[in-house]
């Protein structure tokens, strides 16, 4: 399994930005699609964004579309997630996931990834 975790979580204005990173441990990273979910308070976790083992497909939840980025480096053993035009909409905990398999393109499918960070906050205030 890959151990995660994120950061750059924190409380910004409407309109504002802020970028996450998930940080990785094991021999191995580069291999697994990564993934970003987040769950507000009274809601279900739901997907933003995925990147693909290889970095060269992203996927998008339509809500984010333009206004997030989805990066990685597989020198660092990092993921990235640029938030920009950020809205009260947007607050949740956010988190950094792999998926299961090996060289995947990266699904919308929470099921589909097996690890998980522990999550980071990112509050929107209008």
């Amino acid at each position: 399994q890959v151990q995660l975790v994120e950061s750059g979580g924190g409380l910004v204005q409407a309109g504002g930005s802020l970028r996450l990173s998930c940080a990785a441990s094991g021999r191995t990273f580069s291999s697994y699609a990564m993934g970003w979910f987040r769950q507000a308070p009274g809601k279900e976790r739901e997907f933003v964004a995925t990147i693909s083992w290889s970095g060269g497909r992203t996927y998008y939840r339509d809500s984010v579309k333009g206004r997030f980025t989805i990066s990685r480096d597989n020198a660092k053993n990092t993921v990235y997630l640029q938030m920009n035009s950020l809205k009260p909409e947007d607050t949740a905990v956010y988190y950094c996931a792999a998926e299961r398999r090996h060289f995947g393109l990266g699904s919308g499918t929470a099921a589909d990834f097996g690890s998980w960070g522990q999550g980071t906050q990112v509050t929107v205030s209008s």
